[in-house]
This record gives C-alpha cells, structure tokens and sequence, in this order.
C-alpha cells in the first residue's frame, strides 16, 4: 500500500450513495481527510454546480464519482445523467486533479454464457448499462491515465435504499414475516456482493492508486431461490416462499457469472463475504439493531 501522505485528500462526489458512505467508512479508518459532496449541497445536474465544485477541489485531490439517478429507465434519465458528468467535468477543467475514480456497474457488459471479466464485450442490454457506459467514454476521454473505473455486480446490505429484489428485498420481507414471492421458479444464477466488501475495495483501489477497469464481483452464483431459501431457514422459517409468473423475458437468460481473478491478484488474501455468511451474521445480533439495520 502506498504512503498516506502521498494522498492528501479525497473528493467524494455523491456522498450520501449506498455505496459512497462504506467507501467513506474505509478511507477514515485509514486517516485519509474526505470531502463530502452530497446532492442535497450540490445539484450536480444544475449548471451553477460547476462554480461551486471548481471552488471545493484542488490540486492533487483524488475524486471519486458516485452520483447518478438510477436506474435509468427513459431517455430523460439518460440525459439527466449524462448532464452531471458534462458539468462535473467542465468543473474540473484548468485543476490537475491526481485521480478520477468512477463508480459505474456491471450492467455495462453483453450476456454471455462465458465468465464475464474486464475484457470482455461491453454492449448493454439496457438504458442503464448505456448510460454507465457512455459515461465511461466521456470520462475516460478527459482523463486518460488517471481514471480507475469499477464496476460492482448485485450489491447487498444493510441500509439499502433501493430495495432491489433479491437479498435486501427479501430480508425486510421476512423481518416483517412477509411471504417472498419468486419470478418464474426463481432459477436465475446472479453474482451478489456485499457492501462491506465493496467499500474496502474500492478504497483500496484509491490508496493504491490504481488505475483501469475493475469489476467487483464475489466470483460465487446463487440463485434466488436459493437467497429466498436461505432467509426462510435462517431468519423467519415462518415465511413461505412462493412463486409468481413473469412479465417479460428471464433478465441476463438466467445466468450472469464474472472472473474475479484481478480484483483478487491485486487485493492479495482478499476474501469475499458470501450471503448465508452474512445472515448468519445478522442473526446473532439484537433483534432490535437489526430493525433498524435493514
């Protein structure tokens, strides 16, 4: 790892994200002095933004960007998203920043029946693997060899604010002894990654001063079904997990696995949460704290 000193300061641009804040969480463990940019500071996508970065960021300063309205769902929202990173840049313009981190998603890469890694195609199958991916472009035109890029799978935890189906859905289902109600058979095999885990690499990724494309993937499938499974047997066995016919097409055909092999190469011993891990976890905790966790 390198020297702190060398890191004077961290810009976090979007601060109040889901994943922003364990990011936070890691670089203070570490002494690192962050700024905290929220959007309720600073309206990203209005043009007054940008007088109001280019005063908060200086030299040297490390910027990591973890702003966006998601999931994108319309063009307007593309728009909407492609205007914060026009003005963000714009704001950055004449200030030699050392390093531009970018949160981006997985959603970024073509299906594909083979282990997805860093190399493989990127040709979204949606809005908001385009709008991920047209940022990218945008932002690597401008910072050529100072961008780091990552790209994390299904992210879970405690405190999500989406309430994505899957692991966060599904625990305050049966928390609330609600029954889970699976898609289809729940048979699609997805990646999960923790939040924690996400935090510590992409501060990592920023001590270090990396650079590149990153994806932040477990390297490990499950199935809904069996995630529905295994908050039946280990927080509620009262629940009942049901099913319920689809209304589109299986998303990803089913199957979306990554390689996981340079996230682990650079991260040496690195070991990734898996999901019965965590609620296990979560289990022996005071029933109390854990209403207020999720």
């Amino acid at each position: 790892m390198i020297k702190k000193n060398k890191i004077k300061r961290v810009i976090i641009l979007g601060s109040n994200s889901f994943i922003a804040n364990s990011v936070i969480k890691y670089l203070k463990l570490e002494k690192i002095k962050v700024i905290q940019i929220s959007r309720k500071q600073i309206n990203f996508h209005n043009k007054d933004s940008i007088k109001k970065i280019k005063h908060l960021v200086k030299n040297d300063d490390i910027v990591f960007l973890a702003a966006a309205k998601a999931p994108v769902k319309n063009i307007s929202m593309f728009n909407y998203n492609m205007k914060i990173v026009e003005n963000i840049v714009e704001s950055l313009s004449n200030i030699n920043i050392k390093r531009f981190i970018y949160l981006s998603s997985d959603a970024v890469y073509k299906d594909s029946t083979k282990l997805i890694n860093e190399n493989s195609s990127c040709e979204p199958e949606s809005l908001h693997g385009l709008m991920h991916l047209t940022r990218e472009k945008y932002l690597e035109s401008f910072y050529t060899n100072k961008i780091c890029i990552v790209r994390p799978t299904l992210v879970y935890g405690e405190r999500d604010p989406h309430n994505g189906y899957g692991p966060n859905m599904f625990l305050r289902k049966v928390f609330k002894n609600q029954n889970i109600m699976l898609f289809g058979k729940g048979e699609e095999m997805r990646d999960h990654v923790y939040i924690e885990d996400v935090g510590k690499i992409i501060s990592f990724l920023i001590l270090n001063n990396l650079k590149g494309k990153f994806n932040i993937t477990s390297g490990h499938l499950l199935s809904f079904k069996q995630i529905a499974l295994m908050m039946k047997k280990i927080i509620n066995p009262d629940i009942n997990v049901g099913y319920k016919k689809r209304n589109g097409p299986m998303p990803h055909n089913g199957y979306r696995a990554f390689n996981n092999k340079k996230i682990l190469e650079n991260f040496k011993g690195f070991k990734f949460k898996k999901v019965n891990q965590w609620l296990s976890e979560l289990w022996k905790i005071n029933i109390l704290k854990l209403s207020l966790l999720i």
